[in-house]
């Protein structure tokens, strides 16, 4: 590599690109590696294999790649390897970076002009015997959950017309289909959206258009067993913008978070468009309906947490002025408002949620996230700056009740998302085990932690250890070894 990355906050301290892949076998453990736990814990994230084109990039413009935990008979086994994109491949037979800012094609090298510029790096889901690594900009790319070894882009062999799919499907557990959708479905910057079933052989059994009432970001969705919502975040796009070499999404603090609700068996004549005051709507926690009203658990923030996409004036609050509420937002289908009525669960920084997945689109109690806790201590002097996306503590919340039980994980660690493991198929909701990896920045590596998801506050029953350093991830999922009979 003939330039070095540049000195920003993108690519210091734990972010700092790793671009290695490779497996260790049989990890270290401290503790006891619970004997019920059989399956992968997949984890995908931003890595750049070069140095950005423009000089700096945002935090979710890096080349996907994955790491996965199989875990069998108390043993851990470790691989990591990059999502074998278009885009991936391209820059690595240039040996340099071709593609420009973010989500902007206008600012790419010209001989990369029809190449695909997802980088797969948000999420990685089982569905229909595939591993599928996801980004909401394009298609996802299959993946061997046995060897990591990408496959191919997937377009549901020719079914799938949207020109993207969201990286936060949910799949039903009653009936194993998988519910997701599109957005910018016709390209950069439209309107249109496209909602998608697949059932559990992974053949399309519905897809439905319409247009939301603007071109915005829309990250995350829930489903019910009726249902499905999609908050729509006030951060904007613009054709124009990108045309003239700018940035994808916009904060414009004018406009209303919009959650639409669209019957999964509906059409689009059958949408409904609900508004709440301007805020960011962030990861879904669960939603579930109860006869004729739906019901979306998430964290909302004050204003835009994504410094990296500030307003037209170039400006973003500080984190000391962003403050989280987890709500409960509740939708009357039978009502003519468009206005919806919520309760405040808990004001915990809380985020990158997970629930026991055997509950989702159900009514459920018990969700996993990790939290700021910035009553705990940090020591910068042996830790590092904080810099980016920061969270210390992972916690079990009740929904029914807002009561928490949490585990810090110490003055020079950050943690990053959790999954829930259920110790059996019949176990009770909530009964099995938290997991996520946690930073030592003093020591410029990793550890796998896992906790009692009903004891958090007691401490990991195994702590499973890397001898290297993991970049923050953004998703993965707990994939139980029955999925690929592995």
């Amino acid at each position: 590599m003939t330039t070095p990355f540049p000195k920003t906050p993108t690519f210091m301290t734990i972010d700092e690109p790793f671009r290695f892949e490779g497996e260790l076998f049989d990890l270290e453990v401290e503790g006891k590696v619970p004997t019920e736990l059989d399956g992968w814990f997949f984890q995908v994230g931003p890595d750049p294999q070069y140095p950005p084109m423009m000089g700096d990039a945002n935090p979710f413009n890096g080349d996907g790649i994955v790491r996965a935990f199989r875990i069998k008979d108390g043993h851990v086994d470790f691989q990591h390897r990059y999502v074998r994109t278009h885009r991936f491949n391209a820059e690595r037979a240039a040996r340099r970076s071709l593609f420009g800012h973010y989500r902007n094609p206008y600012t790419d090298d010209a001989s990369v002009r029809n190449v695909p510029r997802t980088v797969s790096n948000t999420n990685i889901v089982p569905h229909a015997g595939k591993l599928l690594a996801m980004k909401e900009d394009g298609l996802p790319y299959t993946m061997d959950p046995f060897t990591l070894e990408t496959e191919q882009m997937w377009d549901w062999n020719g079914n799938m017309k949207a020109t993207s799919f969201t990286a936060h499907p949910k799949i039903d557990p009653a009936t194993g289909d998988l519910v997701g959708y599109a957005y910018a479905a016709k390209g950069d910057c439209t309107k249109d959206i496209a909602y998608y079933t697949f059932d559990k052989q992974g053949k399309v059994t519905r897809e439905v258009w319409f247009e939301g009432p603007h071109a915005a970001m829309i990250h995350d969705c829930g489903i019910t067993e009726k249902y499905i919502v999609l908050p729509i975040i006030p951060s904007m796009t613009d054709l124009d913008r990108l045309k003239a070499g700018g940035i994808h999404f916009q904060w414009d603090a004018s406009v209303d978070q919009v959650y639409a609700v669209l019957p999964r068996d509906g059409d689009a004549k059958d949408v409904r468009f609900f508004r709440a005051p301007n805020a960011f709507p962030g990861h879904v926690i669960n939603s579930f309906d109860v006869d004729d009203k739906v019901y979306l658990d998430l964290p909302v923030v004050n204003d835009n947490v994504f410094w990296f996409f500030p307003d037209a004036q170039g400006k973003y609050p500080p984190p000391s002025a962003l403050k989280t509420e987890i709500v409960r937002w509740c939708f009357d289908m039978n009502s003519k408002s468009d206005t919806p009525t919520y309760k405040i669960i808990s004001t915990l920084a809380g985020e990158f949620p997970h629930i026991d997945d055997r509950y989702i689109g159900r009514p459920y109690r018990h969700a996993f996230l990790q939290v700021t806790d910035m009553s705990q201590p940090y020591n910068e002097a042996k830790a590092g700056p904080i810099m980016g996306f920061f969270f210390n503590t992972y916690t079990h919340m009740d929904m029914s009740t807002g009561q928490t039980k949490s585990w810090f994980a110490g003055d020079t660690s950050s943690t990053q998302e959790p999954v829930f493991a259920p110790k059996s198929p019949t176990s009770a909701e909530g009964e099995g085990y938290m997991m996520g990896v946690v930073n030592r920045r003093a020591e410029n590596r990793s550890d796998l932690v896992i906790l009692d998801a009903q004891r958090v506050d007691e401490g990991p029953v195994a702590v499973v250890k890397l001898p290297v350093r993991m970049k923050y991830g953004i998703h993965g999922n707990w994939v139980p070894a029955s999925e690929f009979n592995g």
